[in-house]
């Protein structure tokens, strides 16, 4: 009997996948779907070698490959994925070699392509936002809690242990809530990032993040004075927004709570770091629970402040853009290629896919995520920014 004439294609997708991951005979699933032997491995043979696509009637892609990987490789890949659904190529790949130590391992991009199609990766795909949007210095305005965070280093003093207690501060500016208060033993983008993923994990992702312009929180040299640590915002969906340099009243929020802190921890204080610790804890929690503000109608931040609906769930393991688009990825140089020209764009987004998209007169113009960055011109191949245009 032949495959039923509604939904084909998407009898073969269960079938190929069922006889991938369930403990069935072949020949009982093929009788259950009412097709020989014959047809199954047809279709099975198909999938192996070119994914879902190799399920329509007609593909356009070589049957046979010298590089083609194994179907007991193929079908533990999958088996991985579907037992860690959250994991990227990259920790798929990690399990699979520690599984067979003894054989030699695919490589990242067959992994992902496997996975890919399968329809197994997690991707994001993203939305295109109004050009004119692109500066990273807009002074955004909240309207509700967690439409911007501020985050700075408090100016930093020194422990009875002669340690330097440099406190990291993240506040939302609608409620002033105080997600954190850390105190830091480094300034690197490392640190901060494992002190903000563990604060996106308890209270989701802001909108937008507003920082000064010292690292790691942003790089003057780099293109838009983009850092690691901003492209990892961005990534995610995060826009960063800085206040002018030598301007700090325009964080006077943030500022003013940087006082405070001064006034009633760091002066009338002496310990060493595991105190000024614990004693920042309990004055962030009274801060945020009894303290009443007058902008907030006197009421405290906690009973103004709510967790973000946009939850964390990790790093995105690739961004997706939208049809229309090319993808590069941006090499430990801080550069892409096109068409064989390499092109200089930043190290801040290094390991990252940037979407390149096709405009009139010979422009590319590039984007992170749903950030314009800028264009290049493929008469000179040559990088302008979002700011000084092309």
């Amino acid at each position: 009997m032949p495959w039923k004439e509604t939904n084909v294609l998407d009898q073969r997708t269960e079938f190929v996948t069922r006889a991938l991951t369930e403990e069935i005979t072949f020949t009982d699933l093929c009788k259950e779907y009412g097709i020989s032997r014959k047809t199954g491995y047809k279709w099975k043979q198909r999938f192996l070698e070119n994914g879902y696509n190799g399920l329509s009637d007609l593909s356009r892609k070589p049957r046979n490959s010298p590089s083609q990987l194994s179907e007991d490789c193929i079908i533990q890949i999958i088996k991985l994925k579907l037992a860690y659904p959250n994991w990227g190529a990259r920790k798929i790949l990690e399990l699979y070699k520690r599984a067979h130590p003894l054989e030699k391992a695919p490589s990242e991009s067959s992994v992902k392509r496997i996975l890919d199609k399968a329809g197994l990766v997690k991707k994001r795909r993203v939305k295109r936002v109004n050009p004119n949007q692109d500066a990273l210095r807009q002074m955004i305005q909240p309207d509700e809690p967690n439409d911007v965070w501020t985050i700075d280093f408090k100016g930093w003093w020194f422990s009875t242990d002669k340690n330097k207690c440099v406190p990291l501060t993240i506040r939302d500016d609608k409620s002033r809530y105080l997600q954190d208060i850390r105190l830091m033993k480094s300034q690197t983008t490392e640190a901060v990032q494992h002190v903000l993923a563990n604060v996106f994990k308890e209270y989701g992702l802001p909108k937008v993040i507003r920082s000064d312009n010292g690292s790691p929180f942003a790089a003057p040299n780099s293109i838009l004075g983009l850092s690691r640590l901003a492209a990892w915002w961005m990534s995610l969906g995060i826009i960063p927004d800085r206040i002018r340099p030598g301007c700090p009243y325009q964080n006077g929020g943030h500022e003013r709570m940087h006082r405070d802190l001064k006034l009633e921890i760091q002066k009338p204080h002496k310990g060493d770091l595991p105190f000024f610790q614990n004693i920042i804890d309990e004055w962030r929690c009274e801060f945020n629970n009894v303290r009443p503000h007058e902008a907030l109608g006197y009421k405290t931040p906690s009973e103004v402040y709510r967790p973000s609906e946009r939850k964390y769930d990790g790093d995105i393991d690739e961004i997706i853009y939208p049809l229309g688009f090319e993808t590069r990825k941006v090499s430990s140089n801080g550069t892409i290629k096109i068409k064989g020209v390499e092109v200089h764009l930043t190290t801040a987004l290094t390991g990252y896919h940037v979407g390149l998209l096709h405009t009139e007169n010979r422009v590319m113009d590039v984007w992170f995520n749903k950030f314009p960055l800028g264009s290049i011109d493929l008469n000179s191949f040559r990088f302008y920014t979002a700011e000084k245009g092309a």
